[in-house]
């Protein structure tokens, strides 16, 4: 652990006269990964999304960012290949609400305005918190998911409801270049994974249909088995598979950055290397 430490110090230190903040925004699209969408990273639709970028670069190498971004996630069971997602002919929305930090590694040396030092890919990873508001589109307007408890959540048995605001992990990579002067932009593609399965309202199996229509409503009832045809032997789809238990859903945050350089980068101490 020490070896470790001092390493990392050792590389936070090197060509410390590279130190400078930079503040611009992201222009992005989202998409996401779960039970409704489990292969597909081409979405079916695109919503316009972005946000706010905060940069401290350390030197040339690291750098730390912050972000507070918006995106818009969807996805249809119409769209799928698959018979058994057809029948069951789920679809959601959701707005995502995320604030992260995140570590960059350059690969290259890089800095804003440095001819000698234009362009790096880079790899980042953080922690960061969001929020979430899953939706169905009923009799033309868009319903709240959560509060129905579409899967028996709220019900003597059952597990509580979801939390809307979770902890996710972003992760990704990207390419940074000059643009002009104390002008940089950058290119970056990053996963987002969560530790939540609904994102998508959909986890675990169908509810006897009268005990959410008796408990939490008829519309808890209608939303959350939409199929097309009923796949149990009794005629209905009580505890018959809804969607998948096994692992969380994920996010996906990508598109193009502008960002501006704040003040002067530190004077190179003596002696230092470039």
């Amino acid at each position: 652990m020490k070896r470790i430490l001092l390493i990392l110090f050792t590389f936070l230190g090197l060509s410390a006269f590279g130190q400078y903040h930079e503040i611009g925004g992201m222009f992005a699209s989202s998409y996401y990964v779960g039970d409704i969408n489990p292969v597909n990273h081409v979405p079916t639709r695109f919503y316009p999304g972005g946000g706010l970028i905060y940069r401290y670069n350390f030197n040339d190498r690291v750098a730390f960012k912050g972000n507070v971004l918006y995106g818009r996630v969807y996805a249809s069971d119409s769209d799928s290949d698959d018979p058994w997602r057809k029948n069951r002919n789920l679809s959601f929305r959701s707005d995502i609400f995320e604030v992260s930090g995140q570590i960059e590694i350059n690969f290259l040396t890089y800095e804003i305005g440095d001819e000698r030092r234009p362009s790096s890919p880079y790899l980042f990873a953080g922690i960061g918190i969001f929020k979430f508001n899953p939706q169905a589109e009923y009799n033309d307007r868009w319903v709240d998911l959560q509060p129905l408890g579409t899967e028996g959540q709220g019900i003597d048995g059952f597990e509580d409801r979801y939390k809307l605001t979770q902890i996710s992990i972003p992760f990704g990579v990207g390419y940074k270049f000059n643009i002009w002067r104390n002008i940089g932009g950058a290119v970056e593609w990053g996963m987002r994974r969560t530790f939540t399965d609904y994102i998508d309202d959909v986890s675990t199996v169908y509810v006897e249909a009268n005990l959410l229509d008796n408990e939490n409503g008829p519309l808890s009832a209608t939303l959350a088995d939409r199929s097309l045809e009923p796949l149990g032997p009794d005629g209905t789809n009580t505890k018959m598979q809804r969607g998948e238990t096994n692992r969380e859903d994920w996010y996906v945050f990508t598109g193009v950055m502008i960002t501006v350089k704040i003040g002067q980068p530190r004077i190179k101490c003596p002696g230092a290397f470039n």
